[in-house]
């Protein structure tokens, strides 16, 4: 995946439909939780799989188990065929954020650094919330 210069917001507008409402929604919690952190649609390929569109929220250099580390967005967010994805690319301890507090989520499927759910409805708010603002804090944009 790559940056690309095309308008979050443009992008964020040509999502219709409950999914789209929700993707704005999600929008403004994850912009006012990581305010003053850039915000970027990432699109290509992710890891070689299927073609995205991602709002990245924030900069982090990211290893890679091989080869060189990769410029990255600490959160990501993205509407799937079926689902929303978050990622939290952010790690305490050496565990992700998204596998340590996956209990405190609400009704969401946890993998390594990513979430997905249905809704927003899906999503307990103040977890939510709190888990943002330790990516924040262990973030080194954020310093």
């Amino acid at each position: 995946m790559e940056r690309s210069d095309l308008d979050v917001d443009d992008f964020l507008a040509s999502v219709e439909g409950p999914r789209g409402d929700d993707l704005r929604a999600l929008d403004r919690i994850i912009s006012n939780e990581l305010a003053g952190l850039e915000r970027v649609l990432w699109t290509g390929p992710m890891w070689g799989g299927t073609d995205q569109r991602i709002v990245g929220y924030g900069g982090i250099s990211q290893p890679r188990p091989r080869g060189a580390s990769v410029e990255w967005f600490l959160v990501g967010l993205a509407a799937q065929q079926r689902h929303l994805s978050l990622y939290v690319n952010a790690a305490d301890g050496g565990e992700y954020l998204v596998r340590r507090h996956a209990a405190e989520l609400g009704r969401v499927k946890v993998g390594s650094a990513a979430v997905t759910f249905g809704s927003l409805a899906d999503l307990d708010e103040p977890a939510l919330r709190a888990l943002l603002r330790r990516a924040r804090e262990l973030s080194p944009e954020a310093s």
